[in-house]
């Protein structure tokens, strides 16, 4: 078998969730020699729990066939958990000059009889999706199955500061991510790390929530998939970008909410498609736009088959969990889209519990100060009486749903996508339209071209509050007071 060296310093943990007491393995490589590890809690502060220098750990390769098994590389160390408190691990890996880097990361999770009262899901699937270590493979570029145990590629784990950390543009309009495409340049970052990974929106968020007094638990996507783990929990968030979700995670999720657990879904493109973990967890499905080719299409498992969770061969739109979906969504301030929108909600119900304190009226922008509508945004389909909006259901959002405000936003075409379309390949849009409605003609196009970021809640069982944008979290760098009340209003009544 062909194989290829990952560069001077690279690994991963596995599993990547685990609990106090149990452990986890590192499989590491170095070509400059020994490494020096250091694991240690990312939160408001960096707290150091376990060390080990000059630790002897092999020169391996990647294998040709990384992307969709992984490395497979010998177990370097084996760390047991003692009493680390729930949360992010960073695995700082270093040769013994200094000079080479890398990082990779494990999940500690709270043991039963010691768990907070919120639990905050990483968006791990996504991070996966998207992770492009090596050889530029992930489900964007051909890959159908993409594996955990790799490392993660540059910029996924670790960001320096600077213009271009987000892939929103945050300032001038920006059509062609400028800012961020040099960014990564100069960072020798991956060309994927804007969409995914611990920088762009969990870690901010953390630092917020536990300089404001907040505390909670963490786990993995995958983590999601035992239904028992939500047992001990009021509350449930999704930070940032949560795109894909298997079967059991949404069973989970959804048994949850129906059970009276609250979720606040401060994420965009939420759950928009399906996928499958496989091989002990170790590898994850999505066939997506050739979702034909699953090995599950047309068997009695197709309910399992990876594509859109909008697409009638599912029949089970996400927006019957978060109250909104992609496909009424799109873009805002990035590419051609939106690109000198407001970057915030205009308001249309003040009076409702969740802007308590902010001293928002009608027609109000919220957060726009911090660009806090940005990237990808979910919305519903929705009518207006009276000059308020409402939605009209059709598109499987919940009765009872309420639109407290919006922001236009639109799903790429082949003229506004920000990488351009093979001309044998549907834009975004034309492949939605002709999955939903059947033809990807211009006029059945123009039925979903002009969405909507919806920020909105509804009550079934327990009460659901999505941002309907992937980057309310900008919000809380104190530019956006409101943005930040409503958050904590959120934590506080619904955890």
């Amino acid at each position: 078998m062909t194989t290829f060296h990952p560069g001077p310093v690279a690994g991963y943990a596995w599993p990547q969730s685990v609990e106090p007491g149990q452990s986890f393995a590192l499989h590491l490589t170095s070509e400059t020699g020994p490494l020096d590890i250091e694991i240690a809690r990312i939160g408001a502060n960096r707290q150091v729990v376990w060390e080990r220098r000059g630790l002897d750990v092999g020169d391996h390769r990647y294998p040709e066939s990384v992307t969709h098994d992984g490395c497979d590389w010998p177990v370097a160390a084996t760390v047991t958990v003692g009493q680390w408190a729930t949360g992010y691990y960073e695995i700082a890996l270093s040769d013994a000059a200094g000079a080479a880097t890398s990082a990779a990361f494990v999940v500690v999770r709270s043991a039963r009889g010691e768990r907070q009262r919120i639990l905050m899901a990483l968006g791990t699937n996504t991070w996966n999706a998207y992770n492009d270590v090596y050889n530029g493979r992930n489900l964007y570029t051909g890959a159908v199955e993409v594996s955990f145990a790799r490392p993660a590629a540059p910029g996924y784990l670790r960001k320096p500061p600077g213009l271009g950390r987000r892939v929103t543009a945050v300032y001038t309009p920006d059509p062609q991510r400028t800012a961020h495409r040099g960014y990564k340049t100069v960072n020798g970052l991956s060309d994927w790390c804007g969409s995914a990974g611990w920088p762009n929106w969990e870690h901010p968020f953390v630092v917020w929530a536990e300089n404001n007094g907040y505390a909670f638990d963490y786990a993995t996507n995958a983590d999601l998939e035992d239904l028992s783990l939500l047992d001990d929990y009021t509350l449930l968030l999704s930070i940032g970008h949560d795109e894909y979700w298997s079967m059991p995670m949404r069973d989970s999720v959804e048994t949850f909410i129906a059970g009276g657990g609250n979720v606040a879904f401060l994420s965009g493109n939420t759950a928009f498609w399906q996928v499958r973990l496989e091989d002990g967890g170790k590898k994850m499905v999505g066939y997506k736009g050739r979702f034909e080719r699953d090995p599950l299409y047309g068997t009695d498992r197709q309910h399992e088959v990876t594509a859109m969770w909008s697409d009638p061969i599912l029949e089970r739109p996400e927006n019957a969990m978060t109250g909104v979906t992609f496909t009424r969504g799109g873009y805002h301030h990035i590419g051609l889209k939106a690109k000198e929108g407001a970057g915030g909600y205009t308001v249309h119900r003040p009076g409702h519990w969740l802007f308590e304190g902010t001293g928002l009226e009608y027609g109000d922008v919220l957060g726009a100060a911090s660009t806090v509508v940005g990237y990808e945004c979910d919305g519903c389909d929705f009518t207006y009486r009276d000059g308020l909006p409402y939605p009209t259901g059709t598109d499987g959002t919940p009765d009872g749903f309420v639109i407290l405000a919006t922001a236009p936003a639109a799903p790429f075409d082949r003229r506004t996508s920000v990488r351009p379309v093979p001309d044998h390949l549907p834009s975004e849009l034309e492949y939605v339209a002709g999955r939903l409605l059947g033809s990807s003609d211009p006029e059945t196009c123009e039925r979903l071209a002009y969405g909507h970021a919806v920020l909105g809640t509804y009550t079934r069982g327990g009460t659901v509050v999505t941002s309907g944008c992937t980057d309310w979290v900008h919000g809380l760098d104190g530019a956006s007071p409101a943005v930040e009340q409503i958050t904590r209003t959120i934590l506080d009544r619904l955890g």
